[in-house]
């Protein structure tokens, strides 16, 4: 392969549906979500580790359903109209400001007497959620919960495939293989190692091959310790 440096673009991060790669890692909270319309209830929480491919999902179920999409640390400050759409996804619950905790119970007894659907996404399960409004808590609380579990190998070369392609970056076939041989297997340390050799390229303008792939693992797995 060509030598190929990383330039300064911006981050383009693909979420179409064709976009998401499925494997075991990840297939219960990808059949679950597609077949929104038999949810108990009417509702879902999809909770994984940052990086895990929930907002990706979200928009699966987007595509599929027609959704709004509402970030929940949006929903304090001004009153806000009931959601105009027959079925809503409320991203990162856990950033709900208690200014929005009213509009979230009236939008999930709307969504409810109408027939609607309301997806939930978060780190961790409802019942860790800082919900104070008791009403709305055990309403979130009685929602069937999906986990998206660590990566696969499957999944791992696919999400770090799906990020250096996001940053426009061509690394090379072996030092991609290094990485996946020996990086930490999780969500949040593939986003780490793509975005510091993203910045290591750059400043020193290198191709992205064995030597600086196995240079970012070290420097990481010390500042680790």
């Amino acid at each position: 392969m060509a030598q190929q440096l990383a330039f300064d673009w911006p981050t383009r991060v693909a979420l179409d549906p064709d976009d998401f790669f499925v494997s075991d890692a990840n297939a219960a909270a990808y059949r679950m979500t597609t077949d929104w319309q038999n949810w108990p209830d009417g509702k879902l929480a999809v909770i994984g580790p940052h990086g895990s491919g929930k907002s990706h999902l979200a928009r699966v179920f987007q595509h599929l359903s027609g959704a709004q999409i509402i970030d929940a640390a949006d929903l304090g400050g001004a009153a806000l109209a009931p959601p105009d759409a027959p079925c809503v996804v409320i991203e990162d619950v856990e950033t709900l400001p208690q200014s929005g905790e009213e509009w979230l119970f009236h939008a999930h007894n709307h969504l409810r007497a109408t027939g609607g659907r309301l997806l939930l996404t978060g780190a961790t399960a409802p019942t860790r959620w800082s919900v104070t409004l008791p009403d709305l808590a055990s309403r979130m609380q009685g929602t069937s919960v999906i986990r998206i579990d660590d990566p696969d190998d499957r999944l791992l070369g696919a999400v770090l495939m799906k990020l250096f392609q996001d940053r426009q970056l061509s690394p090379d076939p072996r030092a991609f293989d290094y990485l996946l041989r020996n990086m930490t297997r999780s969500f949040q340390a593939a986003a780490d190692v793509v975005t510091e050799l993203d910045r290591v390229a750059l400043a020193q303008q290198r191709a992205i091959k064995v030597p600086l792939a196995k240079a970012v693992l070290d420097k990481l797995a010390q500042s680790a310790r």
